[in-house]
């Protein structure tokens, strides 16, 4: 059990790094044109992210596939950029008349993305081990529920924003969008491929 939680510990600082950003950021933009009203939509999909970015960890665990560092640490800021750039459809379009399919292959996509940039840091940690499962669940476990907190947090804001201080839906999500834009293109800069 003690290994289970060092693991949930280990998810749970790897998701809220503050020095390690991007997924704090890709989360807010995908929970962006979310609502409390439809919070499972959003929950849906981090829980998605959660099980390809494990499904990515387990591929490299166990020495199934192994992608390049560099080329990931590329791609990492390109996903969040392109859910922050998707939100703009929510801005032409109701909330209902938004379907979840390409979220959802997005999300699946994004999240193995995202695994394989601590897939090596995770390997190595496990390299010891003989059992990887548990501590791949424990891992999982800490960035879901990381990945929950932050998705509260965004709401709340939301909520703020939106109900009490009575900002139109439509330009809280192009705002905050265009934020999470603005703090993703340095990173876009920092890790493009030389």
């Amino acid at each position: 059990m003690q290994e289970f939680w060092f693991y949930i510990k280990l998810g749970l600082n790897h998701v809220l790094d503050l020095g390690a950003y991007d997924h704090i950021l890709f989360l807010s933009a995908l929970a962006i044109p979310f609502t409390f009203v439809n919070w499972k939509r959003v929950v849906v999909l981090a829980t998605i992210f959660t099980v390809a970015h494990c499904t990515s960890l387990a591929l490299s665990a166990y020495e199934v596939l192994t992608v390049d560092v560099g080329l990931i640490e590329f791609l990492i800021p390109i996903t969040i950029l392109l859910t922050a750039a998707f939100n703009f459809v929510y801005v032409k379009k109701e909330m209902k008349s938004v379907g979840m399919t390409l979220h959802i292959l997005a999300t699946t996509f994004f999240g193995l993305i995202h695994g394989f940039g601590f897939s090596n840091y995770f390997k190595l940690m496990m390299a010891e081990e003989d059992d990887k499962i548990v501590p791949l669940l424990g891992f999982a476990t800490g960035i879901e529920l990381s990945q929950v907190a932050i998705i509260l947090v965004i709401l709340t804001i939301a909520f703020l924003i939106q109900d009490v201080f009575r900002v139109k839906r439509t330009i809280f999500i192009a705002f905050a969008s265009i934020l999470v834009i603005c703090i993703t293109i340095p990173l876009l800069i920092a890790t493009f491929p030389q």
